[in-house]
């Protein structure tokens, strides 16, 4: 967890919930940001990277990269890359990743279990804390911005209002 306090909290009750949270936030991103999602084992973490991608204009189907460690998807105009680092042990691990070299001007980049890996991540970004919560499909969406990359967008933050599909 960092040292940077909330700046919004946002709570969803499904899937789409959490999904439509993470499509909101994809209209804010720009080629080389860095979102860090956090949160106990099923919280959402690559149900929201999904959310995020479609928003982006992917349509293959995102996957966790439990196993693969990285997966890269093609959207309209920018290359999502989805990171898990759950299984890293070692911050070398982490470099050999490439981390520095997917954060780019070509494709945006969300790294599950990255509040692990602070030390070793590039520049500044937004980190999305998931917390599990009494229902089923309850979660608590924190945001903080960590570093400059994502302060300019604050107030675009603070004004977020998710829709999901098909709820006017």
């Amino acid at each position: 967890m960092t040292d940077y306090p909330a700046i919004r909290s946002l709570a969803t009750s499904s899937v789409r919930g959490t999904q439509a949270v993470a499509a909101a936030l994809a209209r804010l991103s720009r080629a080389g940001d860095l979102l860090v999602l956090c949160g106990d084992l099923g919280a959402g973490k690559t149900a929201f990277t999904q959310g995020f991608g479609r928003a982006l204009g992917v349509t293959t189907p995102i996957t966790s990269p439990t196993f693969t460690l990285a997966n890269r998807y093609e959207g309209a105009e920018l290359i999502v890359h989805h990171l898990d680092v759950y299984r890293l042990s070692h911050i070398d691990e982490v470099r050999d990743l490439g981390l520095h070299e997917l954060v780019d001007d070509r494709s945006v980049t969300l790294i599950e279990w990255g509040d692990v890996i602070v030390g070793a991540l590039p520049g500044g970004y937004l980190e999305v804390r998931l917390t599990l919560c009494d229902g089923p499909d309850d979660r608590i969406l924190e945001l903080r911005t960590v570093g400059v990359d994502w302060s300019d967008r604050e107030v675009a933050l603070l004004d977020l209002e998710p829709r999901e599909p098909g709820v006017s």
